[in-house]
């Protein structure tokens, strides 16, 4: 193994152009699935955001004391697809209904009294917000005796849904297509060297070298430039963010785990690269 690194190091010394140009067309491929990912995750995040604003709205009929309201709101919070519940009055209704509408000011004025009804208001955790889930809570809603109507908008929902699955679709769809592209520039780059030191591959066949001895060196290589050119990609993508971020729109980068995920993968994607590049050519002495 200490002998195989030390080849794998002393190969970027004996071939430095070669070994830049790998490097640095690495870098590009994953640059572009990093651009591809970067638009996925800020995707989503803004569909999040949106799903956020999923909330159920039991409306109570008049009459309904606060304690049962109460003792609802209980029951209601002990559902496992609940986050939060809570309960606006009549007068907070209207209070609501004023601000909001203003320019029905002086329909509000000429109320003799209050015509909307007191609710619950319930939000559900991130992974209910869809349409099967909050219709499963509407339903159970509807159960109790004081319930006049329950409102949560499923047509809104049901798009929101479709949007996460055409999001979820395309950038899998695109993110596999490059990545895809990306193992065969690296393959590429990698059966460059390959070829460059096939003389002495050839010598060490003769020797009685194994094919894992012969790989070993080629594979630590591949993993080496893999996490360069991740690292140098990283680096790309978060100058194309700054200048997104301050001219266009403002996003989120990687997390670190997610940066660092970013590079392993690169590494990992070197690695499969330098292998079936190495192992087509090992079966071809």
């Amino acid at each position: 193994m200490r002998l195989a690194l030390r080849e794998a190091i002393r190969s970027f010394g004996r071939t430095p152009v070669l070994s830049l140009l790998s490097v640095t067309t690495i870098a590009f491929a994953l640059f572009v699935v990093g651009l591809v990912m970067l638009v996925g995750i800020n995707v989503r995040a803004a569909i999040e955001q949106v799903g956020e604003r999923v909330e159920v709205v039991m409306y109570l009929r008049r009459g309904t004391p606060l304690e049962a309201a109460t003792v609802a709101m209980e029951d209601i919070l002990a559902f496992p697809e609940v986050a939060d519940a809570g309960y606006v009055s009549e007068e907070e209704a209207l209070r609501r209904a004023r601000a909001e509408l203003e320019e029905f000011q002086d329909v509000f004025d000429d109320l003799a009294q209050n015509p909307l009804p007191a609710s619950i208001e319930v939000r559900l955790l991130p992974a209910f917000r869809d349409a099967v889930h909050v219709e499963e809570v509407a339903q159970r809603l509807r159960g109790f005796r004081f319930t006049e109507d329950v409102r949560y908008g499923r047509d809104w929902i049901a798009k929101l849904d479709r949007l996460r699955s055409i999001a979820a679709a395309v950038s899998f769809l695109i993110s596999a297509a490059f990545v895809a592209a990306s193992i065969i520039i690296i393959g590429t780059t990698i059966r460059l060297t390959v070829l460059q030191r096939s003389r002495e591959i050839a010598i060490m066949r003769f020797v009685g070298a194994t094919s894992g001895f012969i790989r070993l060196p080629f594979l630590l290589e591949g993993a080496f430039k893999g996490a360069m050119g991740g690292v140098l990609a990283l680096g790309m993508s978060y100058g194309a963010f700054l200048v997104v971020n301050r001219l266009v729109l403002e996003g989120r980068f990687f997390a670190p785990a997610e940066a660092l995920g970013f590079v392993l993968a690169g590494m990992l994607l070197g690695l499969v690269a330098s292998a079936a590049s190495v192992g087509r050519h090992l079966q071809e002495v």
